[in-house]
C-alpha cells in the first residue's frame, strides 16, 4: 500500500478524570478491608518509565515472548483484519509493540487511550512524527470506564489492541465488564487483539515481580509518590515495602504495600490508618488457561478468531470478532 497518498493529522482529546473523582475513589479504597487501590493509579509520568524498564528485565518474560508471537504471526493479523482500519490502543505503553502492529497492518487512524496525559502525548507525537500518513487521535481518559471513541475515527473497523496481559489486572467479573464495554466501543464487526499471560509454574510467575534490581519493588512504591504529588497526600514511601506472591486459589499474581510501622497518612486532607505490617493491595495480575479467557470473552460478545501461543505455552495472543 502506498502510504504517500495519505495525509496524517493529530488531534488531542480529553476525558481525564477531575482530581475530585480521583480523590473520592482512591479514600474509598484505602477505608475498605482490606486497603486497597486501583493499579492504573501507578501512571504517571514516573511509573511509565518504570513500567517501560520492567518490561526489558531477564525475569519478565511477558513482554519478550508476546513480541516473539507478533514477530510470527502479525502478517497473519493482517491479512485477517483487511483495510479501511482504525486501531484503539487501551494503555499507551512501550511503542515497540504499536510500531510493529501499526507497520503490518498500516491503519487509517490510530487512537492511543491512557490516563497518563503526559506520557500519552509524548508517545503519541512520536508516532505521529514517524508516520506522516497515519491519523492520530489520543485519548487521554479511564479507559476501565465506557467511553466513546472520537467521531474522526466513524466510518472505520475498529481494531481494539490491547497487549502485555493487561487483562489480568482485572478481577474476572471485571475483565467481563471491560470487555463488554469494548465491545460496545468498538461495534459489531470490530476486532480486539489481546496478549495474554497463561498459568505456569509458580517460581517463574514470583520471580518476574520480584526482579533482582528492585525495579518492579520501584515501580508498586511510586503509586505512593503519585498520590502525594496528585492528592495532597503524605506518604512516607521509606516506611512501606513491596510485596507480591501467587495466590494459588484465585490464579493470581498480587502486589502490596507493607506498612514497616504504625502509622497515619493524609489523602486529600482526610486521615488514614495503617498498623504495623498492614497490607495496600496494589495489584492482582491473573493467569488464564486458553479456555478460561475464551469463556470471559465469550459472556462480553467476542468469539475467536484465531489463537496463537509460544512453544513453552507461557503466552497466548488471541484475535477476537465482535459479534
Amino acid at each position: 500500500m502506498n502510504m504517500g497518498d495519505r495525509v496524517g493529522e493529530f488531534a488531542f482529546f480529553d476525558y481525564e478524570p477531575g482530581e475530585a473523582d480521583m480523590a473520592s475513589e482512591v479514600i474509598e479504597g484505602l477505608k475498605g478491608e482490606p486497603k486497597q487501590i486501583s493499579p492504573k493509579y501507578f501512571y504517571d509520568q514516573r511509573g511509565s518509565e518504570l513500567f517501560e524498564a520492567i518490561t526489558e528485565l531477564e525475569e519478565y518474560y511477558l513482554t519478550r515472548t508476546e513480541l516473539g508471537l507478533f514477530e510470527a504471526h502479525l502478517d497473519e493479523v493482517a491479512s485477517l483484519l483487511g483495510d479501511n482500519l482504525c486501531v484503539v490502543e487501551y494503555g499507551s505503553g512501550s511503542s515497540l509493540k504499536i510500531r510493529k502492529l501499526l507497520e503490518a497492518v498500516t491503519p487509517n487512524a490510530y487512537v492511543p487511550i491512557d490516563i497518563s496525559q503526559e506520557h500519552l502525548k509524548a508517545n503519541a507525537q512520536r508516532l505521529y512524527e514517524d508516520y506522516p500518513w497515519l491519523r492520530v487521535y489520543p485519548v487521554c481518559a479511564d479507559f476501565s470506564q465506557p467511553l466513546t471513541l472520537p467521531a474522526v475515527t466513524d466510518g472505520l473497523r475498529k481494531v481494539g489492541f490491547f497487549p502485555g496481559s493487561s487483562i489480568g489486572n482485572f478481577e474476572p467479573s471485571a475483565a467481563c465488564q471491560f470487555l463488554t464495554n469494548v465491545h460496545s466501543e468498538l461495534g459489531s464487526g470490530g476486532a480486539l487483539l489481546i496478549g495474554v499471560d497463561r498459568k505456569k509454574p509458580v517460581e517463574i510467575l514470583v520471580d518476574a515481580y520480584n526482579d533482582a534490581k528492585g525495579v518492579t519493588a520501584e515501580f508498586n512504591l511510586n503509586v505512593l509518590s503519585h498520590l502525594n504529588a496528585r492528592l495532597r497526600a503524605t506518604f512516607d514511601i521509606q516506611q512501606f515495602d513491596h510485596d507480591a506472591r501467587y495466590n494459588e486459589h484465585d490464579g493470581c499474581i498480587q502486589m502490596f504495600l507493607r506498612s514497616r510501622t504504625d502509622q497515619v497518612v493524609e489523602v486529600d486532607g482526610q486521615p488514614v490508618r495503617f498498623d504495623l505490617d498492614e497490607e495496600l493491595h496494589t495489584e492482582n495480575s491473573y493467569k488464564f488457561h486458553p479456555e478460561e479467557f475464551l469463556a470471559i470473552a465469550a459472556e462480553a460478545g467476542f468469539k475467536q478468531t484465531r489463537q496463537w501461543t509460544d512453544e513453552q505455552d507461557w503466552f497466548a495472543l488471541f484475535l477476537l470478532e465482535a459479534l
